[in-house]
């Protein structure tokens, strides 16, 4: 996964590009203390950029500026020194947000998290991938990106899609098993949700706009965390 470091402050591209040397997923292009030398390159090489390290607070152009020009379309992950750009910065759905002085595991946490969704994007688990469905006496082909979510009833599992209900005789552990975990998340111990799907989050319910409406689908304590994490939800801590 290429990527490139724009932060002016010598200290802090130095440690980053320490902590790349480190991670063998993960290649630094280029390092930039200048934003707008950053973004010149940017606009020639983007195609071959996955990801940014982003500084907040920079003289010439903040990173806030940095993203506004809509040309910024690798991932970005944001190193400052303050968290209170973190819901602006939410707003242009940054990877992760990283506070300094940053350590490695935390850095290694942000990166991983940017190598999944990378792999998620080139992933073959794509909308036009299928799965074959059992429903009476036929195999009936249903695109994963038709399918909204998967309900536990008894020792059957319903699954929902776009246009239709199949009731199939298996357990959740066995349907979970079979699809992929990039795209569906155990969020309840009877339900299982395509994430791409996801429609609103308030409380402890989820919301998807179906065609007749909307379904509320509840999200168990313990699934949240890790629901939230997959969302890409902002950690400042």
């Amino acid at each position: 996964m290429n990527c490139i470091l724009v932060d002016d402050d010598d200290m802090s591209r130095r440690l980053v590009e320490d902590y790349v040397t480190r991670v063998d997923f993960v290649n630094l292009v280029r390092s930039f203390s200048n934003p707008i030398e950053a973004l010149s390159f940017l606009q020639s090489q983007q195609d071959d950029i996955h990801l940014i390290f982003l500084d907040i607070e920079m003289p010439e152009m903040s990173g806030i500026d940095f993203m506004e020009t809509g040309s910024v379309k690798p991932q970005v992950i944001i190193i400052s020194s303050k968290d209170k750009y973190a819901l602006q910065a939410f707003e242009y759905s940054v990877t992760d947000y990283l506070l300094k002085p940053i350590t490695f595991p935390r850095f290694f946490k942000a990166v991983s998290r940017a190598y999944e969704r990378y792999n998620a994007s080139r992933s073959p688990f794509d909308d036009d991938r299928e799965i074959f469905i059992k429903k009476n006496n036929s195999l009936v082909r249903v695109r994963y990106g038709d399918i909204l979510w998967i309900e536990a009833m008894e020792n059957y599992v319903i699954i929902t899609t776009i246009n239709d209900r199949f009731t199939i005789h298996l357990t959740m552990k066995s349907i979970e098993n079979q699809l992929p975990n990039l795209r569906f998340k155990r969020v309840h111990r009877s339900y299982i949700i395509n994430i791409g799907k996801i429609d609103t989050i308030e409380d402890n319910m989820i919301t998807v706009r179906t065609n007749e409406g909307r379904k509320s689908i509840p999200i168990g304590k313990s699934y949240r965390d890790t629901l939230i994490n997959e969302l890409n939800m902002i950690n400042n801590k």
